[in-house]
């Protein structure tokens, strides 16, 4: 079939617009590119930034950090010889595109993209860390003045 597929947002922090910086609508189309394709093999992350513009002339720095997680069949059953085995959970045939966002209005790629490094470590290696608390940590931090020191 098709490999190729439509990107969604599976979830947000903050789950709602704060009042001041609305959720950029459609950021899902900016995240792949090239589109939404499945792989045979597990791709090594990639980053990269990309600027939005609102209707207001306002610029919002996208990070962007892309994984590939596996797609297991969980279809529970496997037909081997005329045989029918019930419960095996097949292996994994293909890996699809994840990616972690951050969106700001403030430019600093190298600061996000550690940002994100560390939010894709916590997750990829289950981390006993809430991702709620640690982005909470994340958006409290103060950030300095541009020009000064990081």
């Amino acid at each position: 079939g098709p490999t190729e597929g439509l990107g969604k947002i599976i979830q947000r922090f903050p789950q709602k617009d704060w009042e001041d910086t609305p959720f950029p609508q459609g950021i899902e189309l900016f995240c792949q590119p090239g589109g939404w394709q499945l792989s045979k093999e597990r791709k090594q992350p990639t980053f990269f930034v990309v600027v939005l513009t609102d209707i207001d002339s306002e610029r919002h720095y996208c990070s962007c950090l892309t994984f590939y997680e596996a797609e297991i069949n969980l279809q529970g059953t496997k037909e081997i010889e005329g045989e029918e085995e019930t419960g095996l959970i097949q292996p994994a045939e293909v890996f699809a595109p994840k990616s972690l966002v951050l969106v700001s209005r403030l430019d600093y790629p190298e600061i996000f993209r550690a940002c994100l490094g560390l939010i894709y470590t916590v997750y990829v290696d289950s981390l006993n860390v809430s991702l709620e608390t640690l982005i909470a940590n994340l958006c409290s931090c103060l950030v300095p003045a541009s020009g000064g020191s990081q």
